[in-house]
């Protein structure tokens, strides 16, 4: 199946960022592993706040996994799929917007978790032991930065999402 230029694009473009991001997954994975190591279980850090304070760079892994290498590779298969079933084709301009949105959103998420990650990890490393006032001064205590981010960050990943559903939903058309 000879595919337009446009999907052709689109799918080099979320083929590259999944490959890229199996590399940010298996090392946030690594780095989870290694950091875990840095802080024993001790009467200052019992079992439960052990696991509590890793749990934000552990869940890294995952999210990269998902968010940067499952979602741009079914977002490929999809389109593949919809061109086989007899959908018309999605507009350059739709995909154009989903990349746009999307990646960077999905780039900026893992970001964050790192650096949310980390802010938790190095914290406790150097004696913070209050895990309630550690988050309090994630982001330089800056609760509307918090905010700012984290809403940025996933209103562009659900937006190009939203975007690429909407086209290949129109795309399938009533008959399929």
């Amino acid at each position: 199946m000879s595919l337009p230029v446009h999907y052709r694009r689109f799918c080099r473009i979320h083929l590259r960022f999944a490959l890229i991001m199996i590399g940010v997954a298996l090392l946030a994975g690594i780095s989870f592993q290694e950091s875990g190591r840095k802080v024993l279980i001790s009467p200052e850090v019992p079992a439960g706040a052990h696991l509590e304070f890793l749990l934000t760079l552990a869940l890294v892994h995952g999210h990269a996994f998902l968010v940067g290498v499952l979602l741009p590779l079914a977002f490929a298969w999809m389109l593949h799929l919809s061109l086989a079933l007899g959908g018309t084709t999605v507009s350059e301009r739709s995909l154009a917007w989903t990349s746009a949105l999307y990646l960077p959103g999905a780039g900026l998420t893992i970001v964050l978790m790192l650096f949310k990650g980390y802010h938790r990890v190095l914290g406790v490393r150097h004696g913070a032991h209050d895990l309630a006032a550690l988050n309090d001064h994630f982001m330089f205590s800056n609760h509307a930065l918090r905010v700012g981010a984290y809403g940025l960050a996933h209103g562009l990943m659900g937006l190009g999402l939203g975007i690429l559903v909407v086209a290949l939903w129109r795309n399938l058309g009533k008959d399929l």
